[in-house]
């Protein structure tokens, strides 16, 4: 019965989508409706949209997973999230709109007067995109398997055939209808459940928070183990294990001393009440005072990585190419204010609930935290908290939820990639703008849809948090130069792109094949933005001063159009040209 309701609410929501987007097609026909939804999406229903398919699934499934896991060190991730839109609403939002360009690249052509400039931007967009779909596309695998039992790919493939769906039909018109509805139910699906899931808490046991630091099993609990893993044990724990544990083979009671023990796949052990709860080591799963108060995570040197987790955030979200390619659909540089100003009380609202469901987590599901299933925790917690017919109901709610959350996102970033990939590489061969546009759909999810794989045992928080550093140490330092900074040139430009994209990738990727490094070679290889972001600045600038003759000639003109009203009307030259 679960299944069966799960399975309904989500293919409702695909039905849903695919329905809103063809009643929206008999308006998208122009290379305007295609591109920037011919730049006449009101404030406050744009925000909605940005808000529908910023709110991915990183945020439905991954934040819960993470507070469950972290405690009060999670919450800089949706602190993070929803403070980069003030940066993006006080630095970016209107200068961005009033450049008139379609994308990114769009951008840095226009201002830097480059080819070469925006094919290294079109490399970025791209590269962000890909890694920030990879975690959508894991969420619908993930969600298909714990409610249906599904392989890991089945629901990225789902995801994917329904974002190209959505998008042969009408682009971002037709994304702009899908991501403002599925705003709200996200946001319906995820808070509703929150009210049920507190008074289930009360009734459960004594609602005190200190029971849900500590982490205990509240019932006898039989966990089965899916991988091979070792197990950090906190206190002697009885348990009843039938498999293999530390090499032996066992069938029958097993007392589990403090340490760390290797546990087969395919294992179960069941755990008595009141017993502590075992957690993978590469977890970082905390309990007592460092899960309920910040900065006293387990991890080396956890001030520096929350400060470089914050600046990857904060300048990552002004990066992101399918929120930047947005603001480009209001009508003007003051509607982009008045939206990125509403998508700040969106987000913020609905962060509240996440939080919820990963404290209870650790009460009613703590078996996740064994298997290191946490991503897990809201698609199964309204169940076993409530149970019954209502626990079915609310559990389909939140399934259906997390389906408005993989094709939201996942559309909103393909929508971006697929718009560099039409203009710059599909358009070259295709001069049919609408068609290209339609044909460049298709890789922009097929890549992602393959590296999948490769990621498949990454947190999704973990992962989007990639795409995050990314973006701030390549989108963002070209963004405020080139709207702030009249000397930046396009070599500036690439240099600061070349350096803050491979730095990050190369960080990245060596913290991820040598986990094994400690001390502060860990802590930035980890969270590279702190230092890379400053590089990638310091590149640009240096570049740009080294080459003055790189320089638009004509830049104080495009500035003048970056800074002043569309409604403010005189002769935009400069004083000495106007002299007689």
């Amino acid at each position: 019965m679960k299944a069966v309701s799960a399975a309904l609410a989500m293919l409702a929501v695909v039905l849903i989508t695919i329905g809103l987007a063809v009643f929206s097609t008999r308006r998208a026909r122009t290379t305007a409706d295609f591109f920037v939804a011919a730049r006449a999406v009101p404030p406050w229903w744009n925000a909605s949209a940005i808000s529908g398919e910023y709110l991915s699934a990183a945020s439905f499934l991954g934040i819960a997973g993470l507070v469950m896991l972290g405690g009060a060190d999670a919450l800089w991730f949706p602190v993070g999230y929803a403070v980069g839109f003030v940066l993006l609403l006080a630095l970016v939002a209107a200068p961005l709109r009033r450049s008139g360009a379609y994308t990114v690249p769009d951008f840095a052509e226009a201002r830097l007067a480059s080819r070469g400039a925006r094919l290294a931007t079109s490399v970025a967009v791209v590269a962000i995109g890909w890694l920030y779909l990879v975690p959508q596309l894991q969420g619908a695998g993930l969600a298909l398997r714990v409610l249906l039992g599904t392989p890991i790919w089945v629901g990225g493939l789902v995801v994917a055939a329904t974002v190209l769906a959505v998008l042969a039909s009408g682009g971002m018109r037709t994304a702009t209808l899908v991501q403002g509805v599925q705003y709200w139910m996200k946001l319906f699906a995820i808070a509703v459940p929150v009210v049920f899931l507190i008074a289930a808490w009360h009734g459960a046991a004594s609602p005190d928070v200190r029971a849900l630091a500590e982490a205990k099993f509240l019932q006898p609990t039989t966990v089965s183990m899916e991988a091979t893993t070792t197990l950090q044990v906190e206190a002697p724990t009885e348990v009843v294990a039938v498999g293999q544990v530390d090499g032996l083979a066992l069938q029958g009671p097993l007392l589990m001393a403090p340490g760390r023990h290797a546990v087969e796949a395919g294992t179960t052990l069941a755990f008595p009440t009141g017993a502590a709860v075992p957690t993978p080591v590469d977890s970082q799963a905390l309990s007592g005072p460092r899960w309920a108060f910040p900065l006293e995570g387990s991890a080396e040197h956890s001030g520096y990585r929350s400060l470089a987790l914050m600046i990857a955030l904060f300048f990552g979200t002004m990066g992101l190419p399918h929120i930047l390619v947005r603001l480009y659909t209001n009508p003007d540089g003051r509607a982009a204010r008045r939206t990125a100003a509403t998508v700040v009380g969106l987000v913020g609202l609905f962060y509240l609930a996440p939080t919820v469901y990963g404290a209870l987590g650790r009460l009613f599901t703590p078996e996740l935290m064994v298997t290191g299933s946490s991503d897990a925790v809201v698609l199964l917690l309204p169940q076993r908290a409530i149970g019954g017919v209502g626990g079915q109901l609310l559990g389909a709610l939140v399934a259906a939820g997390a389906a408005a959350a993989f094709i939201t996102t996942a559309t909103g970033l393909t929508v971006s990639v697929t718009g560099v990939l039409s203009q710059d590489l599909m358009g070259r061969f295709i001069p049919e703008p609408v068609r290209a546009f339609r044909l460049a759909a298709v890789p922009a999810v097929l890549v992602p849809l393959l590296l999948g794989f490769v990621a498949a045992r990454l947190p999704l928080a973990s992962a989007v948090s990639l795409a995050f550093t990314v973006a701030a140490t390549t989108i963002a330092p070209l963004l405020l130069l080139g709207i702030w900074w009249r000397r930046l040139t396009a070599p500036g430009a690439v240099a600061g792109l070349a350096v803050g994209g491979v730095l990050s990738l190369a960080a990245i990727g060596l913290a991820t094949l040598a986990p094994s490094t400690s001390g502060w070679l860990s802590a930035l290889l980890a969270q590279p933005a702190a230092w890379v972001l400053p590089l990638s600045v310091a590149a640009a600038v240096l570049v740009s001063l080294l080459t003055p003759d790189r320089a638009r000639p004509d830049v104080w003109r495009f500035m003048v159009r970056l800074h002043t009203p569309e409604t403010l009307e005189f002769k935009r030259s400069r004083p000495q040209e106007q002299a007689p």
